[in-house]
């Protein structure tokens, strides 16, 4: 079984910084994507950065100079560093991996369960 467990949220005033943390853990062979989503309270969930293999990033128009995903493949991590934080930033954080748990098959996404960040204003 794979685990994805998220950490970082909270409270902080607009324009400040958090850092969240996703680690896997669990029988893996590869780790292809992982990213960070969120949803805010009555909209879709909306992804917000991926990195892809640990190299390509690409990451939500609203977001883009603010945060920035970073992946250390040793421990199976990823962390997102969200920086001058806005009151729409506030949502619930998901982690998500599309990862291989074995050398054949086909590679399946994962979540983790969310950590609530919320950016008073």
């Amino acid at each position: 079984q794979v685990q994805l467990v998220e950490s970082g949220g909270g409270l902080v005033q607009a324009g400040g910084s958090l850092r969240l943390s996703c680690a896997a853990s669990g029988t893996i062979f590869r780790i292809n994507v992982m990213a960070w989503y969120r949803q805010a309270p009555g909209k879709q969930r909306e992804l917000v950065a991926r990195s892809t293999s640990g190299r390509t990033t690409n990451y939500a128009d609203s977001v883009k100079g603010r945060f920035t995903i970073s992946v250390d493949n040793d421990k199976n991590t990823v962390y997102l560093q969200m920086n001058s934080l806005k009151p729409e930033d506030t949502a619930v954080y998901y982690c998500n991996a599309d990862l291989k748990t074995r050398i054949v098959g086909n590679s399946r996404s994962y979540w983790g369960q969310g950590t609530q960040v919320t950016v008073s204003s």
